[in-house]
């Protein structure tokens, strides 16, 4: 690889040199059918997993047959034939995809062990913190191996952490903590091995911290110049490899001649299967392709059952309705959330849930929303399906990444479906403030890979919800904290379901459209109906990813004036993206420019009279009026 990058045939490569006994030793010791967590240098994972040279360097050049078919680089791939799930660049949230995995070996009870590695400079990551915490409580049988290598990028140990050694953090979380050297074969092997077997017989997470070297630098281009002379000279007397052959040849395993025999034929097999991968097509640019690729393939929304019985409900009974319907259908249905156990959450949706179902699939989790959202990845990658509770839609701050970086591309990159519903109790009118009362659903609209739906009715909400339950994509479920107990209707029992990307005309008009969702259906009915001279129709999008692009247009024809209202913030609001669409694509049908309505472009206040003004009802009429006039 060092050959290639220097004569430019490949772009980029993190050289696991000095390190390899670590990537081994630890594969060799687990099960071919126990997921491994590897880092970008771990190429002895994958090696030692038996995939094909040529696909790992179709992998590295981007090309067609490689893992991720030219959408991600190196080693961030993960693949279910080798039970291999890569990395992200933020290295830290892997962490808690290996705690989900775990998790679901755990609810099966297969006796199984999943592997993660980190990086000393890793472990000063909040998702190191929170990852351990999740599975010390959790009991969950996990290694975390720590491959302490001198140096995060240029950053040095010393400027890292100041305990001792790494492995005594675990104390703190309650699990056993140890290390060992990294550049041993025999010492990372056996460990392992005995670890492994040891978890399987009694489920729990251990931290092992391999000392090593790195003798490359972070990646090639970023040289060592910063590394002293004299910790190389020392390190290379230890390089693993020489230290393995030393070895061979001292107990007569193998001779000089063998050792030599070996590496011919080895760089000979190397070279074929490197020219194989440069032979392997290009990737064939098809914008069609990557636009569907994007999502895994949704299966039909299944269809309940006519005449059903309806039952008048709150908007929270639908939620907690669903999600009853939900759990009692799907057995490997898993919620989380903290205190939704039997506390039943802030707002009482899953109360009695932990007594009917059992805590095993109703779960209090610590207060590490990124770990528990990474977790819930995992469970997907080994066949499960959840639902995170964010306590309120204003936390999920704490798991950003988790959500738009690892949720959210995990198919595209490479095929990896992430069957995940989050929670997301959103909205003001409440009097809660700057941190309880956030409309944060366009942070999740930008975000490709995800789905977004906002229902404004109880029946809406119980329908999208359970949609959204055999839905393999993740889904951001926003639920209005108002409407809770404000709004109710009647509501199908037993499974009912709403596809996604279908909006409902609420009322139909002839003189304007007032497209929203969430609370604007509501409040939209009420100016309505307090000037029946108007002739507005009212449409409710109920999903905002998929969005029904066709409703819009239907009814921006019929009426001519179009006004988007929502309870986000007005700048960068979803409600610019849909009136810039009717402006591109509808224009020659407009009879007035298209107006938009929201809520100020401030923090949400706690003061009611300052938060009355924030939101956008007390602007609605007005709105309506001048548009009309226009």
């Amino acid at each position: 690889m060092l050959l290639l990058l220097r004569q430019g045939r490949v772009s980029k490569w993190f050289s696991g040199i000095g390190q390899e006994a670590i990537s081994v030793g630890c594969t060799l010791a687990l099960r071919p059918d126990e997921y491994i967590l590897p880092l970008h240098r771990n190429l002895g994972v994958f090696t030692t997993r038996k995939i094909p040279l040529w696909r790992l360097v179709a992998q590295w050049q981007g090309k067609q047959s490689g893992f991720t078919q030219g959408r991600d680089r190196s080693f961030h791939f993960g693949t279910q034939d080798y039970k291999i799930v890569g990395m992200i660049s933020h290295l830290g949230p892997q962490l808690a995809v290996a705690d989900g995995i775990a998790l679901a070996s755990t609810l099966r009870k297969d006796k199984s062990v999943t592997l993660v590695f980190t990086g000393e400079g890793g472990t000063s990551e909040g998702d190191f913190h929170e990852a351990l915490n999740v599975a010390a409580v959790w009991n969950l049988p996990v290694i975390f191996v720590i491959e302490n290598n001198g140096y995060a990028l240029s950053t040095p140990t010393s400027e890292q952490f100041r305990c001792d050694r790494l492995s005594d953090r675990a104390a703190g979380y309650g699990m056993e903590g140890i290390t060992i050297d990294g550049n041993g074969l025999d010492e990372v092997y056996s460990t392992i091995s005995k670890l492994a077997d040891s978890i399987r017989k009694k489920p729990r997470p251990v931290l092992v911290e391999c000392m090593t070297f790195r003798m490359r630098g972070h990646e090639e281009a970023s040289g060592i110049k910063y590394v002293p002379k004299r910790l190389l000279e020392e390190w290379a007397k230890k390089d693993p490899i020489a230290r393995f052959e030393r070895q061979l040849i001292r107990t007569k395993k193998l001779t000089k001649r063998d050792i030599s025999t070996v590496r011919a034929e080895l760089v000979a097999s190397i070279d074929a299967e490197v020219e194989r991968a440069f032979a392997e097509p290009d990737v064939e640019p098809s914008s069609e392709r990557e636009l569907r690729e994007v999502y895994a393939p949704s299966p039909s929304t299944p269809v309940a059952e006519n005449n059903r019985e309806l039952k008048q409900m709150r908007l929270i009974d639908a939620v907690s309705d669903g999600l009853r319907e939900g759990l009692r259908q799907h057995s490997d249905l898993i919620l989380m959330g903290q205190d939704i156990a039997e506390y039943g959450g802030v707002f009482k949706v899953t109360e009695g849930f932990a007594s009917e179902f059992g805590r095993v699939r109703v779960r209090n989790t610590p207060l590490c929303e990124s770990a528990i959202l990474g977790a819930a990845l995992g469970l997907s990658v080994a066949g499960y399906r959840s639902v995170v509770e964010m306590q309120f839609a204003d936390f999920v701050s704490s798991g950003f990444t988790q959500v738009v970086n690892n949720l959210a591309k995990s198919h595209y990159r490479w095929g990896q479906s992430a069957n995940v519903v989050v929670r997301m109790p959103t909205g003001a009118g409440t009097g809660a403030g700057p941190y309880h009362s956030q409309s944060n659903e366009a942070w999740f609209t930008h975000t490709p890979g995800l789905k977004v739906a906002y229902p404004a009715t109880p029946a809406d909400a119980k329908g999208l919800l359970m949609t959204a339950l055999v839905d393999p994509n993740p889904v951001m479920f926003f639920e209005h904290k108002q409407l809770y107990r404000s709004v109710s209707g009647e509501v199908p029992l037993g499974a009912h379901y709403i596809p996604f990307g279908q909006a409902r005309v609420h009322r139909e008009g002839e003189q304007m459209v007032i497209i929203t969702y969430g609370a604007g259906v509501h409040w939209a009915h009420k100016v309505a109906e307090e000037h029946p001279e108007w002739s507005i129709a009212i449409l409710d999008l109920r999903t905002l990813v998929p969005l029904d692009i066709a409703s819009i247009e239907r009814l921006v024809v019929a009426t001519g004036r179009a006004l988007v209202l929502h309870e986000d913030t007005l700048f960068g609001g979803i409600g610019g993206e849909i009136a810039a669409y009717i402006g591109e694509h509808l224009f020659e049908y407009l009879d007035a420019p298209v107006s938009r309505v929201a809520s100020l472009d401030t923090p949400v206040p706690f003061a009611a009279s300052l938060e009355g003004q924030f939101l956008p009802r007390t602007r609605l009429e007005e709105s309506i009026s001048r548009l009309l006039a226009y």
